[in-house]
């Protein structure tokens, strides 16, 4: 047994009792038709290729590259998982990778709404993303060094995220 027992949550320090972020920018993806591969052995898999987009923020704003895609994974639960790989292009031309997982689940009358592409109210279902980037040398290498969180809404065009820096 250990002589020093853990700290209790509010024993720690305040910096490890809270997360804080701050706003990195606001991705809007334009998705064609899913493609649906159908039941696997794991799961229904789906796919989501990526047309278009733009993401705009303080530090850094310009367009998603054509050909990124969401590899899906639908549960049995009403829940989606998410596999994503994007390219992004800054407006200074500067090429960026961005990817995440993510979560998305609700209500069963919900989820049916969103998947027939109706608008529902975005706090009647959890939709969350952790993004992390990788950028070449230059204006926009800070990107490797954080991580992000994202709160996303499904239009019928395809997801909105609001994307946090967590710092």
């Amino acid at each position: 047994m250990s002589a020093n027992p853990a700290p209790r949550f509010d024993d720690l320090p305040p910096v490890m009792q809270e997360v804080r972020t701050r706003p990195l920018f606001v991705v809007r993806l334009g998705v064609k038709p899913i493609v649906t591969v159908g039941r696997t052995p794991s799961a229904l898999r789906r796919l989501g290729i990526v047309e278009s987009g733009t993401f705009e923020g303080d530090r850094l704003a310009g367009t998603v590259l054509d050909g990124s895609n969401d590899w899906q994974t639908v549960r049995g639960d009403t829940g989606t998982t998410h596999d994503v790989r994007l390219a992004l292009r800054t407006g200074d031309g500067v090429n960026l990778l961005m990817s995440y997982r993510g979560v998305r689940h609700g209500p069963a009358e919900v989820v049916q709404r969103l998947e027939r592409g109706e608008v529902v109210d975005p706090a009647s279902y959890y939709f969350r993303i952790n993004p992390v980037f990788e950028a070449p040398e230059g204006r926009y290498e800070w990107l490797n060094n954080i991580l992000a969180v994202g709160v996303g809404h499904r239009f019928a065009y395809g997801p909105v995220y609001s994307v946090f820096e967590v710092l």
